[in-house]
């Protein structure tokens, strides 16, 4: 049996079906989401694309709890998620052990245990030896580290990723796409992860959904069968990338009309 196979046969973890988002009423109400319908299989890495303004930060919003739906219904099974920015947005005052810890802290872990926890995500993350270390002491692509080991000191079944990468420079971001694909790997993780970037999206992506301009609907969702490890420069990934690319442009220029 291939990936590809046994990956549909997994369990669905996330669902949304016909699911709208609407912020305000009247004439002035803006439409965010328009009767998106969408799948996401255990341990899939699915990839949402598309303009600015299409409704991709919202629709991650909706999963992860921080925002009701206007229409339709979205299942994720009582499953936990953790949600990733694009800025660290790590807390100044505490250590890198301290930011990764504090989830656990919240729920109650037992110091012991958030100690050991701690040292194992960073060793995950590759950066072992840091815990002491404060935030401005780090690189960009550093405290994006310690970000992803913090969301995933949150034990969380879906991992949210909301432009994790996007201010970063693009040998930083080559080198955290590596990192993420392994950890992704080995942890059989369930991502959800939202870029500008179409070459990023089918580098780490099983599958790429492309958004149509404001209101978002899926339009496409393109399956990525290449080869795993991938490099962003290489043939394959080029090529799809410019397929999706010449849809993208053909949304926003139908859009801008």
């Amino acid at each position: 049996m291939t990936i590809v196979e046994d990956r549909q046969l997994r369990t669905e973890v996330v669902r949304l079906d016909g699911v709208s988002k609407q912020y305000g009423t009247g004439p002035h109400a803006l439409l965010a989401l328009d009767r998106v319908s969408l799948t996401v299989r255990q341990g899939e890495f699915v990839c949402l694309l598309g303009a600015s303004g299409c409704g991709k930060s919202t629709l991650l919003s909706l999963v992860a709890g921080l925002d009701e739906v206007s229409g339709g219904t979205l299942d994720i099974g009582g499953r936990h998620v953790s949600l990733m920015f694009q800025e660290a947005a790590l807390f100044p005052w505490l250590s890198v052990a301290g930011n990764v810890e504090l989830p656990m802290r919240l729920r109650g872990v037992d110091r012991a245990e958030r100690r050991r926890r701690v040292t194992e995500l960073l060793e995950t993350v590759r950066l072992g030896g840091f815990g002491t270390k404060r935030p401005h002491e780090l690189s960009g692509g550093m405290r994006q580290r310690v970000a992803l080991a913090r969301a995933l000191a949150q034990d969380a079944d879906i991992l949210l990723m909301d432009e994790p990468f996007g201010a970063l420079d693009a040998m930083t971001r080559d080198i955290l796409h590596d990192e993420l694909e392994r950890i992704w790997r080995e942890q059989e993780l369930t991502v959800l992860f939202v870029t500008h970037n179409v070459r990023e999206a089918v580098r780490l992506g099983d599958r790429v959904i492309l958004l149509s301009s404001r209101p978002g609907r899926v339009i496409q969702d393109y399956g990525v069968k290449h080869d795993r490890p991938r490099r962003i420069d290489s043939p394959e990934v080029s090529h799809q990338a410019a397929e999706i690319t010449d849809s993208l442009r053909a949304e926003v220029a139908r859009h801008a009309g």
